[in-house]
């Protein structure tokens, strides 16, 4: 989602954004009355998710140490807020990646990415110190010092797991990558987008994958793997190897939107990727994030809210959008879920399938971390 880190002009900049793609989206409007209700909605979707209300949130700050290699000082990294996690599971435990912030720096605070296994998909136990981290790396330039927010992750059919990550600067952010064999060791590679479009603002990199049992693994389609992107329309990327990606350009080598807000709608204003893309024998299913517009969104909805939202788009031409659900299927409700950093906030990132069930994990007003549950069909 928009980083928090230097809200207002990072905001600014979305808004800008999104003002264009709107002129130029559908312009449809939704029914004024927005139910959150399921019977009408078409076969291909992944639904009803119900919340855990009873355990959420499962995750929130604490006052773990960790001595930063770039401050050279012990900082409480995940002290302010832990929120937009990516999942995995490896031999029966979920792991839990997810966005934390500590308290200093002029960015509200510094984000570094952290781990958490549990195994029943709802209580975790925490790694004491970061996983991936702004250091003094290569990648020091783009990490520093707003950080390292949202990480997206699948594994390769060779069992390498590969994270994308935005990388924040301070004024760009940048889609990154890393991979991991044994997902506590990561390598980093740097960013997705490289040459003429490497200061291109780019985030939320959802790599289409295939449900292999428990593990989730990337899956090519006419020889390539595709990926998702964009927080303001979606744009797509190719690779040979899940390492160095292009994106698709048009031939003016200007990106090509392949989904965009709504006028009327939960996804009035932007919208941005969820958990990696998942081919269906229906096609490719797309979770993602839709934020509302102040003014000309979904009137039922919160100024600003961040819902849920699913897209089909075709197997055989993963640019090509087929479906798209008519409403959100999750939104803001619960106190923490309306009130925290930034208010009315469901951001999903993470979905994993475990003994019978789809477990989505997702952030709750950029403070906290949630989870709802979908039975296996």
């Amino acid at each position: 989602m928009i980083p928090t880190s230097n809200l207002l002009t990072r905001r600014s900049a979305a808004i800008l954004l999104a003002a264009f793609v709107i002129t130029i989206g559908l312009t449809s409007c939704s029914s004024s009355k927005h139910e959150n209700r399921y019977e009408q909605d078409s076969t291909w979707a992944m639904m009803p998710f119900i919340k855990l209300n009873e355990v959420n949130p499962i995750l929130a700050a604490s006052d773990g140490v960790f001595m930063c290699p770039i401050l050279n000082q012990e900082v409480k990294w995940e002290e302010k807020d832990v929120f937009n996690p990516a999942a995995v599971v490896r031999n029966g435990a979920i792991y839990l990646f997810y966005r934390a912030e500590d308290t200093i720096g002029k960015y509200a605070g510094t984000s570094r990415i952290g781990l958490a296994i549990g195994s029943d998909g709802v209580h975790f136990t925490r790694m004491r110190e970061p996983i991936v981290y702004p250091a003094e790396d290569f990648m020091k330039v783009y990490e520093w010092e707003g950080g390292i927010e949202d990480p997206r992750i699948v594994e390769s059919e060779l069992g390498t797991y590969i994270m994308t990550y935005s990388a924040y600067d301070g004024k760009t952010a940048r889609m990154c990558l890393a991979s991991s064999t044994d997902l506590l060791n990561w390598t980093k590679h740097g960013p997705v987008l490289t040459g003429e479009y490497l200061d291109l603002w780019s985030k939320s990199g959802a790599i289409i994958a295939k449900q292999k049992g428990n593990k989730i693994i990337a899956e090519k389609i006419n020889g390539k793997y595709w990926m998702y992107f964009g927080d303001t329309d979606l744009f797509m990327a190719t690779s040979e190897d899940l390492i160095l990606w292009q994106p698709v350009v048009d031939e003016n080598k200007k990106l090509i939107s392949v989904l965009k807000p709504r006028p009327g709608y939960f996804d009035s204003r932007l919208v941005e990727s969820g958990p990696y893309a998942l081919l269906t024998d229906k096609g490719i299913l797309l979770l993602y994030n839709g934020m509302n517009l102040d003014t000309g969104g979904d009137p039922t909805l919160p100024a600003g809210a961040y819902c849920s939202g699913q897209a089909l788009f075709d197997p055989n031409d993963p640019t090509k959008l087929i479906d798209r659900l008519e409403n959100y299927f999750l939104r803001p409700d619960q106190p923490y879920e309306m009130e925290g950093q930034i208010n009315q906030v469901c951001f999903i990132e993470g979905l994993v399938p475990l003994n019978g069930s789809w477990f989505l994990y997702y952030g709750t007003a950029d403070s906290k971390i949630g989870v709802a549950t979908l039975s296996a069909k």
